[in-house]
Protein backbone atom coordinates (compact mmCIF):
# COMPACT_ATOMS: atom_id res chain seq x y z
CA UNK A 1 0.00 0.00 0.00
CA UNK A 2 0.99 3.56 -0.76
CA UNK A 3 2.73 5.76 1.65
CA UNK A 4 0.74 8.97 0.46
CA UNK A 5 -2.58 6.81 0.55
CA UNK A 6 -1.93 5.83 3.79
CA UNK A 7 -0.61 9.73 5.22
CA UNK A 8 -3.85 10.62 3.11
CA UNK A 9 -6.47 8.30 4.66
CA UNK A 10 -4.98 9.39 8.09
CA UNK A 11 -5.40 13.04 7.32
CA UNK A 12 -8.90 12.29 6.57
CA UNK A 13 -9.88 9.62 9.68
CA UNK A 14 -7.75 12.77 12.18
CA UNK A 15 -10.65 15.44 10.27
CA UNK A 16 -13.28 13.05 11.32
CA UNK A 17 -11.71 13.02 14.76
CA UNK A 18 -11.49 16.04 15.31
CA UNK A 19 -15.12 16.88 13.93
CA UNK A 20 -16.52 14.46 16.24
CA UNK A 21 -14.74 16.49 19.27
CA UNK A 22 -16.71 19.64 17.91
CA UNK A 23 -20.04 18.20 17.35
CA UNK A 24 -22.86 18.72 20.20
CA UNK A 25 -23.94 15.91 21.97
CA UNK A 26 -23.94 13.88 25.65
CA UNK A 27 -22.19 10.27 25.71
CA UNK A 28 -20.33 8.36 23.49
CA UNK A 29 -20.13 8.21 19.75
CA UNK A 30 -22.00 4.95 18.81
CA UNK A 31 -22.76 4.90 14.96
CA UNK A 32 -23.79 7.83 12.42
CA UNK A 33 -25.28 8.52 9.28
CA UNK A 34 -22.75 8.72 6.87
CA UNK A 35 -25.02 11.83 5.00
CA UNK A 36 -24.51 14.27 7.69
CA UNK A 37 -22.63 12.63 10.20
CA UNK A 38 -24.65 13.27 13.24
CA UNK A 39 -23.80 10.44 16.21
CA UNK A 40 -26.26 8.96 17.45
CA UNK A 41 -24.16 8.54 21.00
CA UNK A 42 -24.74 5.85 24.15
CA UNK A 43 -24.63 7.67 27.65
CA UNK A 44 -22.78 5.14 29.40
CA UNK A 45 -20.97 4.19 26.43
CA UNK A 46 -22.56 0.68 25.88
CA UNK A 47 -19.90 -1.64 24.52
CA UNK A 48 -18.82 0.77 22.23
CA UNK A 49 -17.73 3.81 24.65
CA UNK A 50 -14.01 2.30 24.47
CA UNK A 51 -13.48 2.82 20.61
CA UNK A 52 -13.48 6.37 20.98
CA UNK A 53 -11.14 6.80 23.89
CA UNK A 54 -8.53 4.53 21.38
CA UNK A 55 -9.01 6.67 18.03
CA UNK A 56 -8.14 9.55 20.41
CA UNK A 57 -5.21 7.59 22.29
CA UNK A 58 -3.99 6.56 18.65
CA UNK A 59 -4.88 10.23 17.54
CA UNK A 60 -2.22 11.56 20.14
CA UNK A 61 0.17 8.90 19.46
CA UNK A 62 0.57 10.21 15.81
CA UNK A 63 -0.19 13.92 16.04
CA UNK A 64 1.83 14.41 19.56
CA UNK A 65 -0.90 17.49 20.12
CA UNK A 66 -1.91 17.69 23.64
CA UNK A 67 -5.50 17.78 23.18
CA UNK A 68 -5.71 14.25 22.20
CA UNK A 69 -4.41 12.28 24.74
CA UNK A 70 -6.55 15.32 27.27
CA UNK A 71 -9.65 14.09 25.60
CA UNK A 72 -8.85 10.57 25.71
CA UNK A 73 -8.48 10.74 29.63
CA UNK A 74 -11.23 13.06 30.17
CA UNK A 75 -13.88 10.38 28.26
CA UNK A 76 -11.63 7.52 30.05
CA UNK A 77 -13.18 8.59 33.20
CA UNK A 78 -16.36 8.67 32.15
CA UNK A 79 -16.39 4.87 31.76
CA UNK A 80 -14.90 4.30 35.62
CA UNK A 81 -18.79 3.45 36.76
CA UNK A 82 -18.62 0.56 34.06
CA UNK A 83 -16.04 -1.43 36.02
CA UNK A 84 -18.79 -2.90 38.13
CA UNK A 85 -21.23 -3.42 35.45
CA UNK A 86 -22.58 -7.11 35.04
CA UNK A 87 -21.23 -7.75 31.34
CA UNK A 88 -18.55 -9.68 29.70
CA UNK A 89 -18.15 -6.87 26.94
CA UNK A 90 -16.38 -4.18 28.96
CA UNK A 91 -13.16 -5.83 28.37
CA UNK A 92 -14.02 -3.62 24.96
CA UNK A 93 -14.29 -0.20 27.35
CA UNK A 94 -10.96 -0.54 29.84
CA UNK A 95 -8.51 -2.39 27.11
CA UNK A 96 -9.19 0.15 24.15
CA UNK A 97 -10.38 3.08 26.61
CA UNK A 98 -7.67 2.87 29.24
CA UNK A 99 -5.37 0.24 28.99
CA UNK A 100 -4.02 2.06 25.35
CA UNK A 101 -3.18 5.01 27.05
CA UNK A 102 -1.12 2.86 29.74
CA UNK A 103 0.39 1.11 26.70
CA UNK A 104 1.05 4.06 24.52
CA UNK A 105 1.83 7.12 27.14
CA UNK A 106 2.81 5.73 30.35
CA UNK A 107 -0.25 7.49 31.88
CA UNK A 108 -1.35 6.13 35.80
CA UNK A 109 -4.95 7.36 35.66
CA UNK A 110 -5.58 5.15 32.60
CA UNK A 111 -3.32 2.39 34.01
CA UNK A 112 -5.44 2.31 37.10
CA UNK A 113 -8.73 2.64 35.52
CA UNK A 114 -7.58 -0.57 32.92
CA UNK A 115 -7.01 -2.25 36.50
CA UNK A 116 -10.12 -1.43 37.91
CA UNK A 117 -12.11 -2.98 34.54
CA UNK A 118 -9.73 -5.79 34.77
CA UNK A 119 -10.84 -6.69 38.73
CA UNK A 120 -14.56 -6.18 37.58
CA UNK A 121 -14.11 -8.76 34.96
CA UNK A 122 -12.38 -11.47 37.43
CA UNK A 123 -15.86 -10.93 39.30
CA UNK A 124 -17.24 -12.13 36.87
CA UNK A 125 -15.66 -15.50 36.14
CA UNK A 126 -17.26 -18.55 36.98
CA UNK A 127 -15.00 -21.26 38.28
CA UNK A 128 -17.79 -23.32 37.32
CA UNK A 129 -18.19 -22.34 33.71
CA UNK A 130 -14.32 -22.04 33.55
CA UNK A 131 -15.48 -18.58 31.60
CA UNK A 132 -16.34 -14.70 32.17
CA UNK A 133 -19.98 -15.51 31.14
CA UNK A 134 -21.93 -12.68 29.14
CA UNK A 135 -23.72 -11.52 32.25
CA UNK A 136 -26.84 -9.85 32.58
CA UNK A 137 -26.23 -6.05 31.77
CA UNK A 138 -24.17 -6.84 28.10
CA UNK A 139 -26.18 -6.07 25.29
CA UNK A 140 -27.22 -9.56 23.79
CA UNK A 141 -28.33 -10.59 27.50
CA UNK A 142 -31.88 -9.62 26.72
CA UNK A 143 -32.28 -12.01 23.60
CA UNK A 144 -30.19 -14.61 24.62
CA UNK A 145 -29.67 -14.93 28.37
CA UNK A 146 -26.54 -13.67 30.68
CA UNK A 147 -25.17 -17.42 30.99
CA UNK A 148 -24.07 -17.48 27.92
CA UNK A 149 -20.90 -17.65 26.01
CA UNK A 150 -20.17 -14.96 23.48
CA UNK A 151 -17.00 -14.47 21.12
CA UNK A 152 -17.51 -10.83 21.43
CA UNK A 153 -16.19 -11.38 24.95
CA UNK A 154 -12.71 -12.10 23.28
CA UNK A 155 -11.33 -9.06 22.29
CA UNK A 156 -10.13 -6.56 24.67
CA UNK A 157 -11.13 -9.08 27.34
CA UNK A 158 -8.21 -11.71 26.68
CA UNK A 159 -5.65 -8.95 26.83
CA UNK A 160 -6.77 -7.07 30.07
CA UNK A 161 -6.75 -10.62 31.86
CA UNK A 162 -3.93 -11.72 30.48
CA UNK A 163 -1.59 -8.19 30.98
CA UNK A 164 0.94 -9.94 33.51
CA UNK A 165 2.23 -6.69 35.31
CA UNK A 166 -1.11 -5.93 36.72
CA UNK A 167 -0.13 -8.31 39.07
CA UNK A 168 -3.89 -9.08 39.96
CA UNK A 169 -3.14 -13.08 39.24
CA UNK A 170 -5.49 -12.77 36.32
CA UNK A 171 -3.51 -14.42 34.11
CA UNK A 172 -5.22 -17.96 34.61
CA UNK A 173 -8.71 -16.98 33.82
CA UNK A 174 -7.45 -15.12 31.04
CA UNK A 175 -6.25 -18.55 29.52
CA UNK A 176 -9.01 -20.68 30.75
CA UNK A 177 -11.74 -17.72 29.21
CA UNK A 178 -10.01 -18.35 26.08
CA UNK A 179 -9.73 -21.86 25.94
CA UNK A 180 -13.46 -22.20 27.07
CA UNK A 181 -14.84 -19.73 24.48
CA UNK A 182 -12.35 -22.10 21.55
CA UNK A 183 -13.70 -24.92 22.54
CA UNK A 184 -17.62 -23.68 22.53
CA UNK A 185 -17.68 -21.51 19.51
CA UNK A 186 -14.92 -22.26 16.81
CA UNK A 187 -16.17 -24.80 14.71
CA UNK A 188 -13.96 -27.89 13.39
CA UNK A 189 -13.63 -25.91 9.96
CA UNK A 190 -11.92 -22.56 11.58
CA UNK A 191 -15.53 -20.65 11.29
CA UNK A 192 -16.36 -18.90 14.18
CA UNK A 193 -20.32 -19.09 15.84
CA UNK A 194 -20.98 -16.34 17.70
CA UNK A 195 -22.65 -17.74 20.87
CA UNK A 196 -23.15 -21.12 22.70
CA UNK A 197 -25.04 -22.19 25.88
CA UNK A 198 -23.18 -24.44 27.97
CA UNK A 199 -23.79 -26.54 31.29
CA UNK A 200 -23.06 -23.99 34.04
CA UNK A 201 -21.93 -27.65 36.52
CA UNK A 202 -19.84 -28.87 33.43
CA UNK A 203 -19.07 -25.95 31.40
CA UNK A 204 -20.00 -28.67 28.49
CA UNK A 205 -21.01 -27.50 25.08
CA UNK A 206 -25.07 -27.49 24.90
CA UNK A 207 -25.32 -25.56 21.69
CA UNK A 208 -23.87 -23.31 19.35
CA UNK A 209 -26.08 -20.26 17.37
CA UNK A 210 -25.63 -17.19 15.47
CA UNK A 211 -28.42 -14.92 16.93
CA UNK A 212 -26.96 -11.95 15.12
CA UNK A 213 -26.53 -13.55 11.53
CA UNK A 214 -28.87 -14.86 9.01
CA UNK A 215 -29.48 -17.97 10.36
CA UNK A 216 -28.20 -19.90 13.76
CA UNK A 217 -25.52 -21.95 12.11
CA UNK A 218 -24.43 -19.07 10.07
CA UNK A 219 -21.01 -17.51 10.15
CA UNK A 220 -21.53 -13.88 10.96
CA UNK A 221 -18.45 -11.73 9.76
CA UNK A 222 -17.94 -10.28 13.01
CA UNK A 223 -17.63 -13.21 14.85
CA UNK A 224 -15.20 -14.24 12.88
CA UNK A 225 -13.16 -11.47 12.47
CA UNK A 226 -13.38 -11.03 16.86
CA UNK A 227 -12.24 -14.69 16.82
CA UNK A 228 -9.32 -13.60 15.06
CA UNK A 229 -8.35 -10.46 17.28
CA UNK A 230 -8.91 -12.53 20.23
CA UNK A 231 -6.18 -14.90 19.53
CA UNK A 232 -3.96 -12.49 17.80
CA UNK A 233 -3.81 -10.62 21.22
CA UNK A 234 -3.54 -13.69 23.29
CA UNK A 235 -0.77 -14.20 21.05
CA UNK A 236 0.45 -10.53 21.58
CA UNK A 237 0.87 -11.33 25.11
CA UNK A 238 2.94 -14.29 24.74
CA UNK A 239 0.09 -17.15 24.91
CA UNK A 240 2.04 -19.65 22.13
CA UNK A 241 -0.53 -22.05 23.19
CA UNK A 242 -3.23 -20.77 21.19
CA UNK A 243 -1.45 -20.03 18.10
CA UNK A 244 -2.38 -22.95 15.90
CA UNK A 245 -6.33 -21.75 16.77
CA UNK A 246 -5.20 -18.60 15.73
CA UNK A 247 -3.79 -19.81 12.19
CA UNK A 248 -7.10 -21.72 12.09
CA UNK A 249 -9.41 -19.07 12.43
CA UNK A 250 -7.74 -16.56 10.32
CA UNK A 251 -7.17 -18.93 7.31
CA UNK A 252 -10.49 -19.46 7.07
CA UNK A 253 -11.34 -15.38 6.84
CA UNK A 254 -8.60 -15.59 4.25
CA UNK A 255 -10.20 -18.57 2.55
CA UNK A 256 -14.11 -17.09 2.20
CA UNK A 257 -13.74 -13.43 2.13
CA UNK A 258 -14.64 -12.03 -0.99
CA UNK A 259 -12.26 -11.16 -3.72
CA UNK A 260 -12.44 -7.45 -3.07
CA UNK A 261 -11.89 -8.62 0.35
CA UNK A 262 -14.22 -6.49 1.58
CA UNK A 263 -17.07 -8.97 4.13
CA UNK A 264 -20.57 -9.47 3.63
CA UNK A 265 -22.30 -8.89 6.51
CA UNK A 266 -23.04 -13.01 7.21
CA UNK A 267 -20.46 -15.60 4.88
CA UNK A 268 -23.77 -17.53 4.69
CA UNK A 269 -26.35 -15.00 3.49
CA UNK A 270 -28.41 -16.44 0.59
CA UNK A 271 -28.70 -12.76 -1.10
CA UNK A 272 -24.89 -12.51 -1.48
CA UNK A 273 -23.98 -10.42 -3.95
CA UNK A 274 -26.97 -8.09 -3.38
CA UNK A 275 -26.81 -7.51 0.46
CA UNK A 276 -24.88 -5.93 3.27
CA UNK A 277 -20.87 -5.65 3.39
CA UNK A 278 -19.61 -4.81 6.47
CA UNK A 279 -16.56 -2.66 6.27
CA UNK A 280 -16.34 -2.63 10.63
CA UNK A 281 -15.47 -6.59 10.05
CA UNK A 282 -13.23 -5.98 7.81
CA UNK A 283 -11.50 -3.36 9.83
CA UNK A 284 -11.24 -5.67 12.54
CA UNK A 285 -9.97 -8.91 10.27
CA UNK A 286 -7.37 -6.60 9.19
CA UNK A 287 -5.35 -5.28 12.04
CA UNK A 288 -5.92 -8.68 13.14
CA UNK A 289 -4.18 -10.16 10.68
CA UNK A 290 -1.23 -7.17 10.96
CA UNK A 291 -0.85 -8.65 14.16
CA UNK A 292 -0.62 -12.41 13.47
CA UNK A 293 1.81 -11.05 10.42
CA UNK A 294 4.43 -10.30 12.73
CA UNK A 295 3.53 -12.76 15.37
CA UNK A 296 3.52 -15.79 12.76
CA UNK A 297 6.54 -15.77 10.94
CA UNK A 298 5.82 -18.74 8.49
CA UNK A 299 2.10 -16.63 7.74
CA UNK A 300 3.69 -13.43 7.26
CA UNK A 301 3.90 -12.60 3.89
CA UNK A 302 -0.13 -14.11 3.30
CA UNK A 303 -1.95 -12.16 6.33
CA UNK A 304 0.32 -9.05 5.76
CA UNK A 305 -1.20 -9.02 2.23
CA UNK A 306 -4.44 -9.64 2.73
CA UNK A 307 -4.50 -6.94 5.32
CA UNK A 308 -2.76 -4.59 3.07
CA UNK A 309 -5.38 -5.58 0.26
CA UNK A 310 -8.28 -5.09 2.82
CA UNK A 311 -7.25 -1.61 4.05
CA UNK A 312 -6.54 -0.26 0.69
CA UNK A 313 -10.19 -1.23 -0.30
CA UNK A 314 -11.45 0.72 2.57
CA UNK A 315 -9.82 3.75 2.37
CA UNK A 316 -10.00 3.95 -1.40
CA UNK A 317 -13.52 2.35 -2.07
CA UNK A 318 -15.35 3.25 1.58
CA UNK A 319 -14.01 6.34 3.40
CA UNK A 320 -15.19 9.34 2.73
CA UNK A 321 -12.72 12.07 0.62
CA UNK A 322 -11.90 15.50 1.38
CA UNK A 323 -13.54 16.68 -1.81
CA UNK A 324 -16.02 19.46 -2.43
CA UNK A 325 -17.58 17.68 -4.81
CA UNK A 326 -18.86 14.94 -2.07
CA UNK A 327 -20.93 16.73 0.64
CA UNK A 328 -20.78 14.03 3.39
CA UNK A 329 -18.39 15.22 6.26
CA UNK A 330 -14.61 13.64 5.41
CA UNK A 331 -13.37 10.61 7.43
CA UNK A 332 -16.49 8.42 7.77
CA UNK A 333 -16.04 4.75 7.04
CA UNK A 334 -19.16 4.12 5.23
CA UNK A 335 -21.17 0.87 5.19
CA UNK A 336 -20.62 -0.45 8.11
CA UNK A 337 -23.34 -3.34 9.48
CA UNK A 338 -24.41 -3.15 13.19
CA UNK A 339 -27.11 -5.18 13.13
CA UNK A 340 -28.96 -6.68 9.99
CA UNK A 341 -31.24 -8.88 12.02
CA UNK A 342 -33.23 -5.97 13.35
CA UNK A 343 -32.55 -3.35 10.68
CA UNK A 344 -30.31 -1.62 13.50
CA UNK A 345 -27.56 1.41 11.32
CA UNK A 346 -26.92 -1.52 8.53
CA UNK A 347 -25.08 1.43 6.32
CA UNK A 348 -23.51 3.54 8.61
CA UNK A 349 -20.35 4.67 10.26
CA UNK A 350 -19.78 2.47 12.86
CA UNK A 351 -17.33 3.62 16.04
CA UNK A 352 -15.49 0.40 16.35
CA UNK A 353 -14.76 -0.02 12.51
CA UNK A 354 -13.61 3.84 12.47
CA UNK A 355 -11.23 2.71 15.13
CA UNK A 356 -9.47 -0.38 13.31
CA UNK A 357 -9.19 1.24 10.26
CA UNK A 358 -7.48 3.77 12.10
CA UNK A 359 -5.38 1.23 14.18
CA UNK A 360 -4.00 -0.10 11.06
CA UNK A 361 -3.26 2.86 8.88
CA UNK A 362 -0.90 3.60 11.79
CA UNK A 363 0.43 0.25 11.84
CA UNK A 364 1.42 0.92 8.14
CA UNK A 365 2.94 4.00 8.66
CA UNK A 366 5.09 2.97 11.53
CA UNK A 367 3.44 4.92 14.13
CA UNK A 368 2.08 2.04 15.68
CA UNK A 369 3.42 -1.71 16.49
CA UNK A 370 0.60 -4.01 15.81
CA UNK A 371 1.39 -6.26 18.20
CA UNK A 372 1.30 -3.17 21.20
CA UNK A 373 -2.77 -3.00 21.18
Amino acid sequence: MKNELIDEAIRRMLARIDATLAQAGEGFPHYANPEDGIWIRSPGGDWTGGFWCGLLWLAALRTGKAKYRRNALEWARRLRPRASSKSAFKGFLFWYGAALGDILFGDTEARELAVEGTRGLMQMYSSSAQLIPLGTEAEEANDVGSDEANIDALPGTVPLLLAHDLSLGSDEIGRRHLRQHITLCVRDDGSVCQSASFDAATSALRRRYTHKGIHADSTWARAQAWGMLGLAQALAQGEREFRGDAVHVADWWGEHVPTDHVAYWDFDDPAIPDTNRDTSATAIAAASLLKLAKLIPERSVRYQAEAEAAIERLTIGYLTPMSADDRRPTGILTQGCFNKRNGVATTHELIWGDYFLFESLLVLDGALAPDRV
